[in-house]
């Protein structure tokens, strides 16, 4: 009876250099990676320093800009200021001297006025209104000048009373409103008045809320007879008005 057969005994070799290549391999590659970050360092540094010299130059001349724009709008304003000061002050000479021309053209008139009045060839005229102003005091109040004037009787006083009418319209209805509705007091009495050659008389009378006035009657009485004049309103200081 044959034996069985013997088992045999390999010896095989265990090999290890694939880890090592695989080992060298990556130490190969970090060194490589630190080789390329100390060249791009190297590199890099000068331009980096330039870059912040650059940048240095700018922001200087950027903190002279600046400067440059602040003076520059300080001068602006400054200019501004003047020329607005300048602006006022011949908006104010102007005013002045349209008021200057307003008065003498005033004083003309009432130099003609007095000339026409009292003059040698002035014609004789009887008592009349010479004009009639309205001036706006609010709430409903007005301020009136009355002229009336008359060179019939040089060497006499013309004495007498006047009082004014408002016509006008309330409410969509006509209205008129007698002289002790305007000064608010019933039974007023007339204005009297007293001259040679002219007088000025000043008052105030007061509207009732919601009257819009059309015109104004001026009653005059005197020694010479009654006189009528109508004025429109508010256009109340032409003279001459029928």
């Amino acid at each position: 009876m044959a034996s069985p057969p013997r088992p045999r005994l390999v010896i095989t070799e265990r090999r290890t250099g694939g880890g090592m290549r695989i080992a060298l391999l990556l130490l190969a590659w970090a060194a490589s990676l630190s080789a390329a970050w100390w060249t791009g360092a190297r590199l890099a540094s000068p331009d980096a320093g330039r870059l912040h010299v650059e940048l240095g130059a700018l922001q200087d001349e950027h903190g002279k800009a600046l400067q440059r724009v602040e003076k520059l709008t300080q001068k602006v304003a400054t200019l501004e200021r003047s020329e607005q000061v300048e602006r006022d002050a011949a908006r104010a000479l102007q005013d002045a001297l349209t008021e200057r021309d307003a008065e003498l053209a005033a004083l003309r008139n009432d130099v003609a006025f007095f000339e026409r009045l009292a003059g040698n060839t002035a014609q004789r005229q009887p008592l009349a209104v010479h004009s009639l102003s309205l001036e706006p005091l609010g709430d409903g109040g007005w301020r009136y000048l009355l002229i009336l004037t008359q060179n019939l009787k040089k060497s006499a006083i013309s004495k007498g009373s006047f009082t004014l009418q408002v016509e006008g319209s309330q409410d969509g209805a006509l209205r008129t409103l007698e002289w002790s509705d305007l000064l608010q007091k019933p039974g007023a009495d007339a204005h009297p008045f007293s001259f040679k050659y002219f007088q000025q008389i000043e008052g105030s009378i007061s509207l009732p809320a919601g009257f819009l006035p059309h015109r104004v009657r001026v009653n005059v009485r005197s020694d010479q007879g009654p006189t009528e004049q109508v004025v429109p309103w508010p256009d109340a200081s032409s003279s001459g008005v029928s």
